[in-house]
């Protein structure tokens, strides 16, 4: 270590004796840099999941309605069977097609996938579609 490393230390050293330490606060600037991109993720995290979810709503919907319209007493009422087999917030987004031949009976269920952003409603529609025999 040669001397001007010496002096330069020693100055370091006195400064953070003194409570001017060249660096201090440096963290806290790194984290305030890093906090919109946090962020971004941590939404964007948000949203897959709530999508993801609105899909297996979706097919848990698509199932029971499937199940009521192949009964041939119930049949008329599969859209209500399937919207009751949904969590409330899906249900209220959701819509039923009824479809199939002669044996059997085929719904699709579709979700409009909720935005976790204010303003953008723009993430489209989850389906799922369920098949089941006549009675």
């Amino acid at each position: 270590m040669g001397a001007r490393d010496r002096l330069g230390a020693r100055a370091l050293l006195r400064r953070a004796v003194r409570g001017q330490d060249p660096q201090r606060g440096s963290s806290s600037l790194e984290l305030a840099g890093m906090m919109p991109l946090l962020l971004l993720v941590a939404v964007a995290a948000i949203q897959l999941g709530i999508a993801g979810y609105a899909v297996q709503q979706a097919g848990t919907g698509a199932r029971a309605a499937a199940r009521t319209a192949g009964q041939e007493d119930l049949a008329d009422a599969y859209a209500a069977t399937g919207r009751a087999a949904m969590s409330g917030w899906t249900a209220s987004r959701s819509s039923f097609d009824l479809g199939g031949g002669a044996d059997e009976v085929e719904v699709t269920a579709t979700v409009t996938i909720p935005s976790v952003i204010p303003g953008v409603d723009d993430f489209g529609d989850a389906s799922r579609s369920a098949t089941m025999p006549r009675d």
